[in-house]
């Protein structure tokens, strides 16, 4: 399964560590050509523009500059915004002895009326509500917590109450691991403006209270010197997924369209199982069979009648797997309960097609499949899945599924590490790795990528399942799993923002989402 064959002439988004920034900027600095301190100019007029879009000139600016070339940036916004006729004033944590080349001919720049004062840790700039604050302290470049005069400034900075503007990254966060970092000694960033490529650590949860709302600033960068850099992490954006859905031809039936078969319900919990089929029908799945508890058909006849029904022998949950080898694609999860024969039923069926003693078509594990994978003592679970699975776990069962991850801080989970060993896990066993949160990470063997559509108001009961039956019918439709993963993600985020707008975000129910994947569809559509 070679993910970057499906992407070959896929335009994606490349998140690139600090050394591929460096090496893209040098890149872009030799070959296009231009000075380094002109990309800087072309970086802060990005950040003034933006800056002028959001905040009036009855807004106080401060700007916080630091030695290096994020303190060149600052610098030459401060320049910029109070041409603007913005009010504007500079500190500088290190002397202008010190500042790097650009950071020096950017204050040598700055008018003369612009006041600039050398922080000594007793003239620290009174900050109110009033203020914008924008942090120029350190970049991309910072390896170790700050220390010292910048570490009070920071703690200054974040207990004033005014605005903060990040610019690339908040000062004190590192780009991708932050484990051994401290918490304490990093910006609390209102919003982050980063150059040219979103940076990793930007999509973990920790590390959500320093970033803010973030926005990617296209500074120039030439196009080769970022495809070129060796990075396998992506983001998903709408450019990656249009095309994928080709027009359907007139002559078509719905054979040629994949069959895909849900496991889903048990007794009380059929919605889950009338979700994700309604879901793999919207999605496009020419057919659909349902396999669920015999005395409980009739959920799935009157909430989704397109369905075919796929009785168990069992009336109250699943026992036993159908016969699969009629289906192009299966999905095995919700709403299936945790009872001994459901268990029973499934770890038969994983050995069985493990063994080769089954052929399984593209197969979906999710919910109730993955919580009773993680109970099985004494079994490796990624060892029990053929190649080319797709599970889609929430972080807790993927804790659960691995065996967990170290904390962060005051107890919260560490994202990055999870991620460390979805990656691991993924490439390991050649499987696909679905995990769940505000930006759904998919992880295959040589790729990450992490996706940018969906909202809060799809954090309710049934949004999983949705995906799930959207991700079977992609998967039905003839798309590789690495593919239908991604694109099953990116639909589903997109349909939950669409009936965000309709219904608000506390009201979406995942019904809702339903209801919008036709409309998020068309948006991916070729129209030759």
């Amino acid at each position: 399964m070679r993910t970057m064959n499906v992407f070959a002439d896929v335009p994606m988004v490349k998140i690139l560590s600090p050394e591929e920034i460096k090496a893209a900027d040098a890149y872009t600095i030799a070959h296009e050509p231009v000075a380094s301190v002109d990309l800087m100019e072309r970086a802060a007029s990005a950040c003034a523009g933006w800056f002028i879009r959001h905040f009036d000139r009855s807004r106080e600016i401060v700007v916080m500059c630091g030695h290096g070339n994020n303190g060149g940036d600052g610098l030459a916004i401060a320049r910029m915004l109070h041409e603007a006729g913005y009010k504007v004033g500079v500190y500088l944590s290190a002397d202008v002895t010190r500042l790097s080349p650009d950071a020096a001919a950017n204050y040598k720049r700055l008018p003369g009326n612009v006041r600039s004062v050398l922080l000594n840790g007793g003239n620290m700039p009174l900050l109110e509500r009033k203020h914008v604050l924008i942090d120029a302290l350190f970049g991309v470049g910072l390896s170790r917590p700050p220390e010292g005069l910048t570490a009070q400034a920071i703690t200054h900075i974040n207990n004033s109450g005014a605005t903060i503007v990040a610019i690339d990254v908040p000062s004190g966060l590192f780009c991708e691991d932050n484990t051994g970092n401290r918490p304490e000694t990093i910006i609390h960033a209102n919003y982050t403006l980063t150059f040219q490529q979103p940076k990793l650590s930007f999509f973990f949860a920790e590390n959500a209270p320093f970033v803010g709302q973030w926005e990617t600033l296209d500074i120039g960068v030439l196009p080769q010197a970022v495809t070129q850099q060796p990075s396998s992490v992506f983001m998903l954006s709408s450019g990656a997924i249009t095309g994928w859905f080709a027009p359907r031809k007139r002559f078509s039936h719905k054979g040629d369209y994949g069959h895909a078969c849900i496991v889903a319900g048990s007794r009380d919990m059929m919605g889950a199982s009338s979700l994700a089929v309604r879901a793999c029908l919207r999605a496009g799945a020419g057919l659909v069979t349902a396999h669920v508890p015999r005395n409980e058909r009739l959920v799935i006849q009157l909430s989704a009648p397109e369905a075919i029904i796929s009785e168990d022998p069992h009336p109250q949950m699943w026992s036993q797997m159908p016969d699969v080898t009629r289906y192009s694609a299966i999905a095995v999860g919700p709403g299936i309960g945790k009872r001994q024969k459901t268990r029973k039923a499934l770890m038969e069926f994983l050995s069985a097609v493990r063994s080769g003693k089954k052929r399984c078509p593209p197969l979906v594990l999710d919910a109730d499949a993955l919580n009773i994978l993680s109970e099985s003592a004494g079994i490796t679970v990624p060892d029990l899945l053929p190649a080319g699975s797709i599970i889609t776990p929430h972080p807790k069962e993927f804790d659960r599924l691995m065996g967990g991850v170290s904390p962060f801080y005051d107890g919260i989970t560490n994202a990055y590490l999870r991620w460390q060993k979805q990656k691991e896990t993924a490439k390991k066993h050649n499987i696909v790795i679905v995990l769940k949160g505000a930006y759904t990470c998919i992880a295959s063997p040589d790729a990450c990528f992490f996706n940018t559509t969906g909202n809060p108001g799809m954090a309710t009961a049934g949004s999983g399942d949705v995906l799930t039956g959207i991700i079977a019918a992609l998967l039905a439709q003839g798309q590789q799993p690495v593919q239908a993963a991604c694109a099953g993600v990116w639909l589903h985020g997109a349909a939950g923002d669409m009936a965000a707008e309709t219904h608000g975000q506390q009201a979406l129910i995942a019904g809702d989402i339903i209801e919008h994947i036709g409309k998020a569809l068309k948006t991916t559509e070729r129209t030759g």
